[in-house]
């Protein structure tokens, strides 16, 4: 059985009701049901523009060796990697110069740094080949033009990176390792959680992270923001202002930072990757600022959020103005984690028409959800989120809005989250139900709950929401509404 089957049959899917749907530019306006609703979700799939490959291979002859290095072997590890980079980032230019094409990376263990994939590219690695990035800063220099956190600079390049390419892939059965650990790159976050890692204060991100912030919110052009020294980890697979953009099948572990981290990308498809990386700061997949997003099939198991839809922090992404927009995501498995379907908290240039469904998400150490996250310093309208047929197990919090999250209401620039639609959802084991909490002078908008059932030890908090709207809720065996006093 596979993924598809599994999740269909750990749903139970009925027909839908009907629900009324408030439009962000006009009055309510009573829809025939969530069917109408959905077929927003339909339209985003079909419309998701493919990746065409030409035909031709392109063997890689980098060196390869059978087994990892170990520590004492760690002068020749990075001479190895540098060279696999040159002579891989060799083959993806010469294929890309010829027109496009497949580079193959067969069975075995690939030492390698930083390489850009280009236009008409596909790496692909076999099954059993494990592209293994050495975690020596040198290796992902020259600067680049990049973003962290929702902010851009010119920072070390991500480990696989496009920029400005159309029509690109990264696929295969493989395994791409990003070399984080205990010793490498994780350190540089600095004390979190219980620190399974000494803290160097000369060498964690806190202080590069508030310069940034700084150089951000003065407007110094990007090729100005240059820190020295820089300790922002870069992400493992960043494609940046591309189109048509596939990434399928892989196995990726131990990122530096996130995982997947496209931005302003349109087309884009993630299809049956496992996401394995128990790091900090490690979110699965973040697509910032794209559209026409399809995320299916995937698997989450992660040390932060396993999907976080993001659109720029503060002056940058009031700057850029690109909500993440036209997004789907079905067909996942979500575990550990910050949060399973997650907007923000970098998300200032707001979202639009974002959809889950056929999700089962339960952990132990998942966190919530459902998490919607931003503050008065981010703002950002966010406007139709929609899940159904979702399966969420074991949960700390089951479902999150919260204007509050780090600088909470200082700011100028006051959220709008309305339209938040959930249906045939099951929450098996909840500490709290909801932690819902807004301003009261921008309180959150309209929530409709329908055919939901949850069993939970709390209510939780409800604080500032204009209107929730339900039908057929149960909450621990008896019908719930909501009301000012529940």
């Amino acid at each position: 059985m596979d993924r598809r089957d599994f999740l269909k049959s750990s749903l139970a899917l009925t027909a839908p009701v009907v629900l009324s749907h408030c439009s962000s530019a006009g009055p309510a306006v009573e829809l025939s049901g969530l069917e109408l609703l959905w077929q927003q979700a339909d339209a985003i799939e079909a419309s998701v523009q493919p990746v065409t490959i030409p035909p031709k291979i392109y063997q890689a002859s980098a060196h390869q060796v059978q087994v990892l290095p170990s520590q004492a072997e760690a002068i020749q590890a990075v001479s190895l990697a540098r060279h696999n980079r040159q002579a891989l980032q060799a083959l993806i230019d010469l294929c890309h110069q010829q027109g496009g094409g497949r580079v193959l990376l067969s069975a075995g263990v690939w030492p390698c740094g930083a390489i850009r994939l280009k236009s008409n590219v596909e790496l692909h690695l076999a099954k059993d080949a494990l592209l293994q990035f050495v975690p020596e800063p040198e290796l992902y220099l020259p600067y680049v033009h990049t973003r962290w956190e929702g902010m851009e600079l010119m920072g070390y390049q991500p480990l696989i990176y496009a920029y400005q390419a159309t029509n690109i892939a990264v696929t295969g059965l493989g395994r791409i390792d990003g070399g984080g650990s205990n010793q490498h790159w994780w350190p540089w976050k600095g004390a979190w959680k219980h620190t399974p890692w000494q803290v160097n204060p000369e060498q964690e991100q806190k202080a590069g992270r508030d310069l940034l912030m700084q150089m951000t919110e003065q407007g110094l052009p990007v090729e100005q923001r240059v820190l020295t020294p820089n300790f922002l980890r870069p992400p493992l697979l960043q494609t940046y202002d591309c189109q048509q953009v596939r990434i399928e099948g892989l196995t990726l572990t131990n990122s530096p930072f996130w995982l997947i981290h496209p931005v302003l990308t349109q087309d884009l498809t993630v299809r049956n990757v496992k996401c394995i990386s128990h790091g900090p700061n490690s979110d699965g997949c973040d697509p910032e600022s794209c559209q026409r997003v399809l995320i299916e099939g995937c698997e989450f198991d992660t040390g932060d959020d396993c999907i976080a839809l993001k659109s720029g922090r503060n002056a940058d992404g009031r700057r850029f103005a690109t909500p993440v927009q036209q997004v789907l995501i079905q067909d996942c498995v979500m575990k550990a984690g910050h949060g399973g379907v997650v907007l923000g908290s970098e998300i200032s240039g707001g979202a639009h028409a974002i959809f889950a469904r056929r999700l089962v998400m339960s952990s132990p150490d998942l966190d919530r959800g459902l998490r919607i996250k931003t503050n008065a310093l981010r703002g950002g309208e966010i406007d139709t989120v929609a899940l159904r047929d979702i399966v969420i197990g074991q949960v700390k919090d089951a479902i999150v809005i919260n204007y509050f999250y780090e600088e909470g209401r200082d700011g100028a620039f006051l959220p709008q989250v309305r339209n938040v639609s959930l249906h045939n959802v099951e929450i098996g084991q909840a500490e709290r139900l909801f932690e819902l909490r807004g301003f009261a002078e921008a309180p959150i908008g309209l929530i409709q709950l329908s055919k939901v059932t949850a069993r939970a030890l709390q209510l939780g908090v409800l604080e500032q929401v204009s209107e929730i709207r339900t039908q057929q809720v149960q909450l621990n065996g008896e019908a719930w509404q909501h009301s000012p006093q529940s």
